[in-house]
C-alpha cells in the first residue's frame, strides 16, 4: 500500500525558523540532532509542518512546569 503524503505539508527551514522565532542555523541543529525530523531533497531540507508543531508543543509544555 502507498503512503498518501497529499495532505502532508513541508515547510522550508527559513519557514521554520520564521515561525519559531530562532536561527536557521537553530533548525539545522535540531534537524542534524534528530530533535527535529526532516526530508532531504537535493542539498535543502524540508520539515514537515506536523513535526514544527509538535516541537513547539512539547517545548511549551515543558516550560510550563512548576516547582
Amino acid at each position: 500500500m502507498a503512503n498518501d503524503l497529499s495532505d502532508v505539508r513541508f515547510l522550508t527551514v527559513a519557514e521554520v525558523a520564521e515561525l519559531m522565532r530562532v536561527s536557521k542555523m537553530t533548525i539545522y541543529r535540531m534537524v542534524h540532532a534528530g530533535e527535529l525530523p526532516a526530508v532531504k531533497f537535493g542539498r535543502s531540507y524540508r520539515v514537515p509542518e506536523s513535526a514544527v508543531k509538535e516541537a513547539i508543543r512539547a517545548a511549551t509544555e515543558g516550560g510550563q512546569r512548576t516547582a
